[in-house]
């Protein structure tokens, strides 16, 4: 609709106040599907900001209470959000997952289905950058398994972290066969490039 273009000229506080205002936080899922075929529609895109203002407003209480796979219109919008999206989703969304504690069984198979589907190459990219900033543990090692199953061309820098990570790691993981699996896929995508 023509009025979803004041999101364009909200500043970062009044969005935030509308997306209160309108409980976009708690909407039922199918308005939600919705909400994000009409911001993929909007012309001129959401800046950086406001698209990650969306991002968290819309999705990140959602996902981090997520105890069972999400359900087909949630994955419907973050789909599609994602599609136009996915550099400010990946800075507020996984960003969140990542520092939550514990196994986070459903969160993990949910950006891994992300990494999969739809994310951009770049994305992907930040993505992989994001997981090595923490500490490897066995709920990120499908994260990253996803995303060398992408088969991307990491920038040389980006490789030689994973390279490294995984390398001052390996003590820790002597019995995960996640993690034997990870370091095989990394021989494997990139030979030429690991020695």
């Amino acid at each position: 609709p023509p009025k979803l273009s004041i999101l364009n000229s909200c500043s970062p506080s009044q969005l935030e106040g509308l997306c209160s205002f309108l409980q976009l936080s708690t909407c039922p899922e199918p308005f939600l599907v919705r909400f994000c075929s009409w911001l993929l529609a909007l012309s001129p895109d959401l800046s950086y900001t406001s698209a990650a203002i969306l991002a968290e407003q819309l999705f990140l209480r959602r996902v981090l209470s997520l105890t069972q796979p999400p359900s087909r219109h949630l994955m419907a919008a973050l789909t599609s959000f994602c599609s136009k999206y996915s550099h400010p989703f990946c800075r507020v969304l996984v960003a969140a997952v990542l520092q939550e504690p514990g196994e986070g069984a459903e969160q993990t198979k949910l950006i891994c289905e992300l990494v999969e589907e739809c994310l951009e190459p770049h994305s992907v990219q930040l993505l992989l950058s994001q997981v090595l900033e923490v500490p490897l543990s066995e709920k990120l090692l499908p994260v990253l398994q996803a995303v060398l199953g992408r088969q991307e061309v990491l920038p040389p820098e980006l490789l030689d972290l994973l390279v490294l990570t995984l390398c001052q790691q390996a003590p820790a993981f002597a019995t995960s066969l996640s993690f034997a699996k990870l370091v095989t896929a990394v021989l494997t995508v990139y030979q030429s490039q690991v020695s």
